[in-house]
């Protein structure tokens, strides 16, 4: 059993980023990191570390359930 690092592109609502910012950082992420991708639009890039037995799931279902976000989808999945 090896470790995982996920990396998530969270789409968020236009204002409530900062929200948004702060329910995802209570979730220990490793990394997180505030993205424009044009137009005003914004992303959230975060990532967690977990082991391959854990997946990503659970992390994605945590994200899609904290208010003001849209989409979730997973922008890259590496073994550590």
């Amino acid at each position: 059993m090896g470790n995982v690092a996920t990396l998530f592109k969270v789409y968020v609502e236009a204002g409530m980023e900062d929200s948004v910012s702060n329910g995802i950082k209570a979730m220990n992420p490793k990394s997180i990191q505030m993205e424009e991708i044009g137009f005003g639009i914004k992303v959230i890039k975060v990532m967690f570390v977990h082991t391959d037995e854990e997946g990503s799931t659970p992390y994605e279902e945590k994200l899609k359930a904290v208010k003001g976000v849209n989409e979730v989808e997973v922008e890259e999945q590496t073994l550590l």
